[in-house]
């Protein structure tokens, strides 16, 4: 992506992973100022490989609409859609990049929430480097117990973050498995991998409210 070695890129690249997932890998790095990064990098040829395993799911909803009675009814050539529309979206490391920025301003001064800066100078469609942040897996409970923080506190701060996301900014990640999800030892949440990002309009965000209210007060028939 850069045209160099990453000697000339970095002062320090670390060239065993620290994490992987399914269409990238992310190395810790340092910069030439000595700025502490992870730097996510696209696997080399990921795109042919995912093109044709989609083609491979879209040829087996096709059979499945022709030949299972139920086939037409659970959709699953829209399924399929769905999972190429976001793959797209996480082959392209320069749209995680924005999205990454945007939901690290509209949570800047959060004490809630911390997502790390982009360092746009070094990013492209295949690289993304960001601020190396460091915390404990949120699914970590006896470590984090350990470190003497407030179990129910964070859990009252996670549905208020996802609440915030949502409902003030319709725009929110989608993508919160405890690998993305880290607790800073203050306390303070840290948001990791944009690839998948949610946006709702106002109409969406009012239908929500009147569910979510609606099972607050076990108001199943108007849900």
């Amino acid at each position: 992506a850069y045209g160099k070695s990453t000697d000339e890129v970095f002062a320090h690249f670390d060239h065993k992973p620290v994490a992987s997932a399914s269409v990238a890998q992310v190395h810790f790095a340092a910069l030439p100022d000595g700025t502490e990064v992870a730097v996510k990098v696209l696997r080399p040829g990921i795109a042919g490989v995912i093109a044709k395993d989609v083609a491979l799911l879209d040829a087996g909803a096709v059979l499945l609409e022709l030949l299972w009675s139920d086939g037409k009814r659970l959709k699953p050539r829209e399924v399929v859609a769905e999972f190429a529309r976001h793959l797209e979206d996480e082959l392209d490391l320069m749209r995680e990049a924005a999205n990454a920025s945007q939901l690290r301003r509209n949570f800047l001064h959060s004490p809630l929430l911390a997502i790390p800066e982009i360092h746009w100078d070094y990013c492209s469609t295949q690289v993304m480097v960001m601020q190396r942040m460091h915390g404990t897996p949120v699914s970590d409970i006896a470590q984090l117990r350990a470190q003497g923080l407030d179990i129910p506190r964070l859990a009252r701060a996670g549905v208020e973050i996802f609440f915030t996301q949502v409902f003030r900014d319709g725009f929110f990640h989608a993508d919160m498995h405890p690998g993305n999800i880290f607790v800073a030892p203050d306390g303070q949440y840290v948001a990791l991998d944009f690839g998948i990002m949610g946006t709702l309009t106002d109409i969406d965000k009012h239908y929500l409210a009147r569910n979510f209210i609606a099972f607050f007060r076990r108001d199943y028939r108007r849900v």
